[in-house]
């Protein structure tokens, strides 16, 4: 028998675990979400960067932003991890002027 990385999950008796259950599905899918689109994003200031396009850069690094600061505040990711993205994206950015 070979033991698969997703283990069968138990089932909970009590009726306060069985909710606990129901509510960490809807949580994993909205934090899954909020993930994706953090990478998006920031894949998106990516592909501009690297075209040279500054001015469609700067326009989306200011969507970023809000996305980025978004997630960190609601604890996807640390606040320290949302302003490293923002400083490097900012610095590539401005790379491209120079």
């Amino acid at each position: 028998m070979a033991t698969s990385s997703k283990a069968k999950k138990k089932t909970v008796r009590l009726a306060s675990g069985r909710k606990r259950a129901r509510q960490d599905v809807k949580l994993n899918a909205a934090n899954t979400a909020l993930r994706s689109k953090f990478r998006t994003v920031i894949k998106n200031v990516q592909k501009a960067v690297t075209a040279g396009d500054k001015s469609k850069a700067a326009e989306l690094f200011k969507t970023a932003q809000a996305v980025i600061d978004s997630v960190a505040d609601k604890g996807i990711f640390h606040k320290n991890k949302a302003a490293r993205h923002k400083s490097r994206l900012s610095a590539k950015i401005k790379a491209l002027a120079a």
